[in-house]
């Protein structure tokens, strides 16, 4: 089993309060993150973005994997995906996520459409996710 670790401090209450998340990996080290990063766009981060670019990432290196081991090469892929959160009941939920993809790639639209497909279904960090996931997928 792989585990990889991301950590984060927080001091004080909901709106007022601070935080700082960071990786082992040192990729993120202290970065600030509140209640104005998340709910009034304010610079810094936030969790929901951090679960778009591990999303954007994961899938974009699984549809790698896909299209190679379908002897695809000339491969570029760049992606993003947009995290929505929703209020539930008395809190806030995760609701969906949309990849948007535009993929380069020596072989024909269809197939490489269709392995996206296949990618966007068995990325690890799109099976964590308990929402519904979408996707606009092109390729150049």
């Amino acid at each position: 089993m792989i585990t990889r670790t991301g950590s984060a401090e927080w001091t004080g209450g909901l709106k007022e309060g601070k935080g700082q998340v960071s990786t082992k990996s040192g990729a993120l080290s202290a970065q600030p993150y509140g209640f104005n990063t998340r709910f009034e766009d304010k610079p810094g981060t936030n969790p929901e973005e951090l679960i778009g670019a591990a999303h954007a990432s994961c899938f974009s290196m699984a549809l790698a994997m896909m299209l190679e081991q379908e002897g695809i090469s000339g491969v570029s892929i760049k992606t993003k995906s947009d995290i929505s959160m929703d209020k539930e009941g008395d809190g806030f939920a995760v609701k969906k996520a949309h990849l948007t993809t535009t993929i380069t790639a020596d072989a024909d639209q269809a197939k490489i459409l269709e392995v996206a497909e296949k990618a966007k279904e068995g990325c690890p960090i799109s099976k964590l996710l308990n929402a519904e996931i979408t996707m606009d997928a092109s390729v150049s």
